[in-house]
């Protein structure tokens, strides 16, 4: 007799491993370089046989396994790489291996089968992957949004938030000023005016902080040149120190630092990264291409709650803004369990609930200046 609970936990085990797999054969086959490409496929590899084990497992409590397809995250994020390149991806990636490191180690035919190592194994080289490329981007030009907010180098994120920014504050300015009825071609242009303001507001921050932080970080190259050249033994000692904190023996790291010191430019650049965490080519991107990205995303979000008053008037124009603007909402929503690993309808929900109930304050508040102003 089939039991009812193992097999539906059978069931999303497989689905799990059916996602993975899928995910990182599609990393494999963007990935440019081929001995990443080569550590993908071996991922996937590893877990089409995961996939294997349970479908046996299903198979010997009398279950059917069924024809399984990814499932609309994973379509998300393998469009995503295709889209914008292994990289983008690979930070949400990073967050969803570590939740689900710890899955299967209270299941006993897991345990059994050796699947919890693996998983741990598969966790451990995601994230050495995902340390190799901090920006999760290339030019780290929509992570630089991560100073504002704490993204973590993950670019899909500060996308979702960008345009979230734009949306709710637009949203609730719009209710704010239709709450004290005034006319449609007034809310139009306060919309679109605090659309650019907006905007440009988040453009400037961005600008600025990329410049600031490209500023500190020439700074402290400019530091380290001039420690390497007046004290060379010393910094070649911190190399020393670095690569046996990273697990070679004294002997390798002093020969592995005595070929990087023979040439001052190469020790320039690896003192840079190794010791200041520091990427000289990029030194945290172009501020202008942070500008640009953050102005953008935050557009896109707060033309919705704007668009209706272009064509509409009165009560179906605030109607219709809360309808495109709720949308939108949900569709963030979406958005941000793609990196979260929550359910598409929680965070929708959530999004949602969150962005109407600003709305609901402003349009409070607007409507009680209203009566207060016009008696």
């Amino acid at each position: 007799m089939t039991d009812r609970g193992d097999a539906r936990r059978y069931q999303a085990n497989l689905q799990g491993e059916v996602d993975s797999a899928r995910l990182y054969r599609a990393l494999s086959e963007t990935e440019t370089d081929p001995k990443i490409s080569e550590v993908y496929r071996r991922l996937s590899a590893v877990e089409e046989a995961h996939a294997q084990f349970w479908r046996g497992q299903l198979a010997k409590i009398g279950a059917k396994a069924g024809g399984l397809s990814p499932d609309w995250r994973t379509r998300a994020l393998v469009w995503l790489a295709r889209r914008f390149g292994p990289q983008f991806v690979l930070p949400t990636l990073s967050t969803l291996e570590q939740r689900d490191v710890g899955a299967y180690d209270n299941q006993p035919e897991a345990v059994a089968g050796g699947l919890p190592a693996a998983e741990r194994s598969h966790n451990r080289i995601v994230q050495a992957l995902s340390g190799a490329f901090p920006g999760g981007a290339s030019g780290g030009t929509l992570a630089r949004l991560e100073g504002r907010h704490r993204a973590g180098g993950n670019a899909l994120r500060a996308a979702v938030l960008g345009a979230n920014d734009g949306l709710v504050s637009n949203f609730s300015l719009v209710m704010g000023v239709a709450g004290a009825d005034i006319q449609g071609r007034t809310i139009l242009l306060t919309g679109l005016a605090g659309l650019i303001a907006g905007a440009c507001s988040m453009a400037i921050g961005e600008w600025l902080s990329v410049t600031s932080s490209r500023e500190l970080s020439q700074r402290q190259i400019d530091i380290e040149a001039g420690e390497l050249q007046h004290a060379p033994e010393e910094e070649k000692e911190e190399l020393v120190l670095i690569y046996q904190a990273k697990g070679l023996g004294e002997a390798q790291a002093r020969a592995l630092a005595d070929r990087l010191m023979a040439n001052k430019d190469t020790a320039l650049d690896t003192l840079a990264r190794e010791e200041l965490g520091i990427d000289p080519d990029e030194l945290g991107g172009s501020p202008w291409a942070a500008a640009a990205s953050s102005f953008g995303l935050f557009s896109t979000g707060a033309i919705f709650p704007v668009a209706p008053f272009f064509r509409l008037d009165g009560l179906p124009a605030v109607a219709a803004s809360v309808v495109l603007s709720g949308l939108a909402l949900m569709a963030i929503g979406a958005g941000t369990s793609l990196f979260t690993g929550r359910s598409f309808a929680f965070s929708a929900g959530r999004q949602l609930g969150g962005g109407l109930a600003a709305a609901a304050i402003t349009y409070g508040i607007g409507r009680l200046i209203g009566v207060a102003v016009t008696g």
